[in-house]
């Protein structure tokens, strides 16, 4: 029964962060309450305290393990800038563009991260940082130079936050497919990879 129980709550946790995290891409941290975010996982507000000590809290549990997921993603891919280019591809493409709510926390919620509390901005600092270490690691590194590897993951990872938020801000269908395409060869001349 006991561990029935630690199932279940864990389930229960896994489905309000899941659903939060849709939530917070598409609307915002302040698009939705308490009351609107356990709804969305079929769940009612007395749930949510069990669980979490704040809105505050589950925005910065969220935040992580949404950017903890991406890292994961880079992580496991083939090594090599193929890997590096198929994700840039991905990223940088229209089906990512239209549908925030199911793709990157960072250009969804990076504007909004900045003018969260210490937790939140702490767990995406941390993201972050594995993120930059996990596309550093399908650059051509030199051993000589990993600073310049490091700088070009930083680079690279900017490239496509910036180039998918602005993708989606404009209103013109046609500059916003411009901007992933030029994104995408400007990513691909950045990392010294063949692009399509």
């Amino acid at each position: 029964m006991a561990r029935y129980q630690a199932e279940h709550k864990q389930a229960t946790r896994r489905r309000m962060i899941d659903a939060s995290a849709r939530r917070f891409k598409r609307d915002g941290f302040d698009g939705a309450g308490i009351s609107t975010l356990v709804a969305d996982a079929g769940l009612t507000n007395g749930a949510f305290y069990g669980h979490f000590a704040s809105k505050d809290d589950l925005i910065a549990t969220v935040v992580g393990e949404q950017i903890a997921a991406q890292v994961a993603i880079v992580e496991a891919l083939p090594p090599g800038l193929e890997s590096l280019a198929a994700f840039a591809r991905q990223y940088l493409s229209a089906a990512h563009r239209d549908n925030p709510g199911d793709g990157c926390p960072s250009a969804a919620l990076l504007d909004e991260i900045a003018r969260q509390n210490e937790a939140a901005r702490e767990a995406y600092t941390d993201g972050a940082k594995g993120m930059i270490a996990a596309i550093s690691k399908h650059l051509d590194a030199d051993a000589d130079n990993e600073e310049s590897t490091r700088d070009c993951a930083i680079g690279l990872y900017t490239m496509l936050v910036s180039s998918l938020q602005l993708a989606r801000a404009v209103t013109d269908p046609e500059l916003s497919d411009r901007i992933l395409s030029a994104a995408f060869r400007n990513a691909m001349e950045l990392i010294g990879a063949e692009g399509e």
